[in-house]
């Protein structure tokens, strides 16, 4: 009898390693909501592309999700604000050549006016930061981004993490 754990089936199917091979595979995202002391939103504004976002990014192998929040944080706006506690957990479906995915948004606490243009952008990356009401932000971001900052505002004002999908509340 072999040690082997991969050799090992899996309810008598596949071998583990086999079996972990076949798994699905979700890329994964998370970012950072700030806002201000009226609930306005911090958005970066990105050289690449003409949509705005929420400091944050993928997730890289072996790097978990808050991990990656707190890089990003400070990659693009050069800061170190500790991470406060998770707001969202939204699936995303296959879109735009993406495969589905899982996004995270952690709460990143209240910034000021002062805050934000103390801020260092990443070169090339980040043009420019600054807070805007949901009405703006909408005309700013991807519906789907507006529609899960939505959800990230109700989250803070329940006291809770909510569940999504597509950036809708569905728990």
């Amino acid at each position: 009898m072999t040690s082997d754990p991969s050799s090992r089936s899996v309810a008598g199917v596949l071998p583990v390693e086999q079996y972990v091979a076949g798994l699905p595979r979700k890329r994964m995202a998370a970012g950072v909501l700030f806002r201000d002391g009226a609930d306005r939103v911090l958005l970066v504004q990105p050289s690449y592309k003409p949509n705005f976002e929420i400091p944050g990014g993928a997730v890289e192998a072996d790097e978990s999700p808050w991990a990656t929040a707190q890089r990003e944080v400070r990659e693009e706006i050069g800061c170190d604000y500790p991470l406060g506690r998770l707001l969202v957990v939204d699936y995303v479906r296959p879109q735009d050549s993406r495969p589905e995915g899982v996004v995270f948004v952690f709460d990143g606490g209240q910034l000021t006016e002062d805050d934000v243009a103390a801020m260092v952008f990443a070169e090339s990356e980040i043009v420019s930061a600054d807070f805007h009401t949901m009405a703006e932000a909408r005309g700013k971001v991807k519906p789907l981004l507006a529609d899960r900052l939505e959800s990230a505002l109700d989250a803070i004002r329940l006291g809770t993490t909510v569940i999504c999908e597509q950036g809708r509340r569905i728990a």
